[in-house]
């Protein structure tokens, strides 16, 4: 099909193309966007974070410094690829095949659909776990409703995301609202406990957030009308939203988690905190939504004429029995893993993107493959690691202990307190420079 016939068939298309043959409408505007990222950011699982996030024995404001820090970095990092993809106007993993070339591509590809299953998994047990709590009931029958209620909402996504920005971020934002004067109202004193063990490991925590978005952005910006409506779009209202549920998240457990640091019970414990919960439990559903359309759009780079409505079903069943079992404490080693795979690809992408001409991103099904590329990824993945080792328990302690040893072997300190996500951007980025630098010339000289 020629790129006048996907037009074409794209101007005809109400909602998101069934597969890669087919071009996206151009239907969202600034307020579009603004609306569908701040939703995105409006979600149980950034409070449920927050856990991991508070500075024991540190004063609120340190620990909410650092929320503020990891939302502007991962927000801004969030915003370049987001108007990349509105450029190219192709999903985010045929946006790698610029980088890495359409074969290569397929490896954060399959990163890519791990991390989305595994979003969506978590996304549905947010949502059961608090609807459980409120309601008093079994949790598996919230998990079974929440995958289908997803399900059909990632086979229309366009019409569910202008329904989003119209009119579900306000009901969002009235509840949020609604429990930040509450918690205000109680006397704040300094947690004891908490997950992080500095600043920038607290940032780092909230820098994953957005950057887990980051493989998924050109999915959904693929059909703003503009670069400039998805990269302020998708970094303001998603920054925003995740600072103000962090945020959230951290004042709930000074307020009212004296007992423990359970989030969702210190919510449940602000007067008519029952309604609110139930009110973002109802909002939830559009991250497990998009988590499940971006995985169905991440396979089609594979194989491009699949029709994502079936591939939307499939992934639906298999996130919603993996939330029957899951275990939620594996969630904080996700966040850091998420983190050192896709922020150092995300500086090369960003470096070779917006220093390689306008119209030379090949994105075809014929693009070369780049493995060069491959090497400062993978470099800034071992910075990560060495700065911070994922940690993982019972069976996966092993990699842990692994990384910690190359620490023990190059005397870095366990407990250096570094950013691991800026120490494996800036080595990703300083790495990719002179490869994107050498193409400039080879292609000057041509």
């Amino acid at each position: 099909m020629s790129t006048s016939d996907r037009v074409r068939t794209g101007a005809r298309t109400s909602d998101a193309p069934l597969t890669l043959d087919e071009a996206p409408p151009r239907t969202l505007g600034l307020g579009e966007s603004l609306g569908l990222w701040a939703n995105l950011g409006v979600s149980l699982l950034l409070p449920v974070a927050a856990v991991f996030v508070v500075l024991p024995g540190r004063p609120l404001w340190v620990t909410l410094a650092a929320v503020v820090v990891g939302a502007v970095v991962g927000s801004l990092l969030l915003g370049a690829v987001a108007a990349a993809g509105a450029r190219e106007s192709v999903p985010g993993m045929v946006l790698l095949r610029g980088l890495l070339g359409r074969r290569t591509s397929w490896l954060p590809t399959a990163f890519n659909l791990v991390q989305c299953i595994g979003w969506a998994t978590f996304e549905i047990v947010v949502i059961a776990e608090a609807a459980a709590r409120v309601l008093d009931a079994p949790r598996w029958p919230f998990v079974l409703a929440a995958g289908v209620l997803a399900t059909a909402m990632a086979l229309r996504p366009l019409g569910v995301v202008r329904l989003l920005a119209r009119y579900a971020v306000w009901a969002a934002l009235a509840a949020v609202a609604y429990l930040f004067v509450q918690v205000l109202a109680e006397p704040l004193p300094p947690l004891e406990d908490g997950g992080a063990t500095s600043f920038w490991t607290a940032a780092d925590i909230v820098i994953a957030l957005p950057v887990s978005w980051l493989p998924l952005a050109a999915d959904y910006t693929r059909h703003a009308r503009s670069a400039r409506a998805a990269g302020v779009g998708s970094a303001v209202g998603y920054g925003l939203a995740t600072v103000v549920m962090f945020a959230l998240g951290v004042l709930a457990l000074a307020a009212y988690g004296s007992s423990g640091l359970d989030v969702i019970g210190a919510l449940l414990a602000v007067p008519l905190g029952a309604v609110a919960v139930l009110v973002l439990v109802s909002v939830e559903l559009d991250e497990a939504f998009a988590n499940l359309y971006s995985t169905a759009v991440s396979a089609q780079n594979v194989v491009g004429r699949l029709d994502r409505r079936v591939l939307v079903v499939g992934v639906g069943a298999a996130a919603t029995l993996l939330a029957l079992t899951l275990d939620v404490v594996a969630y904080e080693p996700f966040l850091f893993l998420i983190g050192a795979v896709f922020v150092p690809l995300a500086g090369v992408l960003i470096v070779a993107y917006w220093l390689t001409p306008r119209g030379a991103w090949d994105t075809s099904d014929t693009a070369p493959a780049r493995p060069l590329y491959l090497l400062p990824w993978a470099a800034g993945f071992v910075a990560y690691q060495l700065t911070l080792p994922t940690y993982f328990p019972g069976p996966g302690a092993g990699w842990t202990a692994w990384w910690s040893a190359r620490q023990a072997d190059l005397g870095i300190d366990p407990g250096n307190g570094w950013s691991a996500s800026l120490v494996g951007l800036a080595v990703a980025v300083a790495l990719a420079l002179p490869l994107v630098l050498r193409g400039r010339r080879q292609r000057a000289a041509a």
